[in-house]
């Protein structure tokens, strides 16, 4: 008889698993608390144009690429890699750095900061290459099923690495390069996993490896959202239905197991087994009610920052904006260690813009532009109200027309503003944390909330909040991990 198995939450981490699972063989059902799916990974459609409300480039490519191949099928979306990655501009400076691949071409960004740019740079890729080769498959591409043994899978990892578990990412940069413009943009990647290059471990400098010599990033054809349209697209062809509109509140059980789970209307939801695409930690905390994620042990966890996004389009084009572009100021060090908690910070705020209509011309009117503004900003936890919410946006608009060199309010017509507010409503974000639990020592590997139930053997968890992490090719990951432990469950 045929295995049923419901997966709540279609994230990049729910589709993916729920294909991996239909292509086995299962019979899969989705619930989905939104109109739909996608989770962060989604899309604005609003006056003529389109955005991409989280995610707007990914890497990794060659994951994408085995989760295709491991469910028989072409991907269901295309893309194209970025050259350059993208543009840094500091607020004290009109020169604007562009990064490249390309070594030579990099370096020469850094011809009068740090003259010796290649040799330096080549030294800490180096470092992080071989980070990244003796942690990827041990580390990152593993179940785990218990701290003892995360802790001697760790052991098994060469022990040349064993002073950068003690450093942050920023004294690891700070190591190899001396100008600030050269450590303020190596260190930059670190601002990707919700946090900051001075709390974050130098472990991921493993991400420089990934960001230039590894495989790049990616841009999707007609916006990131058609990698959610391609999925389920692929999900419908293979009998998954998507019930939208249900909301997970509860949870039935007997015997160990998991019977049913509850919806906000009270209907029950039956099957053999059940995957979690929400964030593990909250799940146990409000729907299970674990005493461990309690609502006062949670807020004791170590969170991701709380972004401050908005959609701007305008009736002109912008030619003089690349893709993909982050602007910063000149307090890098001083800004970096208040922003996660001190709402003062956004009075000179960083921020990042995609232009998803420069090479997407489908996403804007004729003759308009697409903006995506992304700031990082202190989550619910720091700051609740968001009363200032267009005062912070009208202060960066003006910052961001100044380092243009042209002014676009008078241009605006469309304006949509998601602060941590809207991430925890529409997406369930924990106090409005963008990427959840954050990458701490202490939450990673077999120290972040497992991808199987503690007390119901057929209940399971995909996503950000459980292994191996945040992002999207780590959805694709964690989406293969939880995969095998289902299949191993009905084994």
């Amino acid at each position: 008889m045929e295995k049923h198995v419901l997966i709540a939450g279609t994230g990049l981490g729910g589709l993916t698993t729920a294909l991996r699972l239909a292509k086995r063989g299962y019979q899969v059902e989705m619930l989905e608390k939104n109109e739909r799916a996608g989770g962060r990974l989604n899309q604005v459609k609003k006056d003529g144009f389109t955005f991409d409300t989280g995610p707007s480039f990914f890497s990794m490519s060659y994951e994408f690429k085995e989760f295709a191949d491991d469910c028989g099928i072409e991907l269901p979306f295309r893309f194209v890699e970025l050259d350059p990655l993208y543009t840094v501009n500091f607020s004290n400076s009109p020169k604007t750095y562009t990064l490249y691949k390309d070594l030579d071409k990099l370096a020469a960004q850094f011809a009068e900061e740090e003259p010796d740019f290649k040799e330096k740079f080549l030294k800490y890729i180096t470092k992080s290459g071989k980070l990244y080769k003796d942690t990827v498959d041990k580390v990152i591409k593993n179940n785990f099923d218990s701290k003892l043994g995360y802790l001697m899978t760790l052991a098994t990892v060469n022990p040349v690495h064993l002073p950068v578990l003690l450093k942050t990412f920023w004294k690891q940069v700070e190591q190899y390069f001396d100008s600030e413009q050269a450590q303020q943009i190596v260190s930059l990647i670190a601002f990707f996993l919700g946090r900051t290059p001075f709390d974050t471990s130098a472990v991921y400098t493993l991400l420089s490896h990934i960001e230039f010599v590894n495989d790049g990033y990616y841009n999707v054809k007609g916006g990131m959202y058609k990698i959610v349209e391609g999925l389920v697209k692929e999900l419908t062809e293979a009998g998954v239905k998507i019930h939208y509109n249900t909301e997970v509140k509860a949870v039935k059980n007997s015997n160990g197991k998991v019977t049913a789970l509850i919806d906000q209307n009270n209907k029950a939801w039956n099957a053999d087994a059940y995957v979690i695409n929400a964030d593990a930690a909250v799940f146990r905390g409000r729907v299970l009610h674990r005493q461990k994620y309690s609502e006062q042990n949670l807020r004791k966890m170590h969170w991701t920052m709380g972004y401050l996004t908005f959609y701007i389009g305008v009736n002109k084009k912008l030619p003089q904006v690349h893709h993909h572009n982050y602007f910063l100021g000149t307090n890098y060090k001083d800004y970096s260690l208040k922003v996660l908690k001190q709402p003062d910070t956004l009075e000179k705020p960083y921020y990042y813009v995609n232009v998803v209509s420069k090479h997407n011309p489908d996403c804007a009117p004729e003759g308009c532009e697409s903006l995506f503004f992304v700031c990082p900003v202190p989550n619910l936890l720091y700051k609740r109200n968001w009363d200032d919410r267009d005062t912070i946006v009208d202060s960066i608009l003006a910052d961001f027309s100044k380092r243009i060199g042209e002014d676009i309010t008078a241009s605006i017509v469309s304006r949509t503003v998601y602060t941590p507010l809207e991430w925890e409503k529409y997406f369930n974000l924990y106090e409005g944390s963008g990427l959840g639990l954050s990458h701490h020592m202490s939450q990673i590997g077999g120290f972040r909330p497992a991808n199987v139930d503690e007390d119901f053997t057929n209940l399971f968890y995909v996503g950000a909040s459980t292994v191996p992490g945040a992002g999207l090719p780590m959805a694709v990951i964690s989406s293969k991990l939880t995969t095998k432990r289902v299949t191993d469950y009905f084994e």
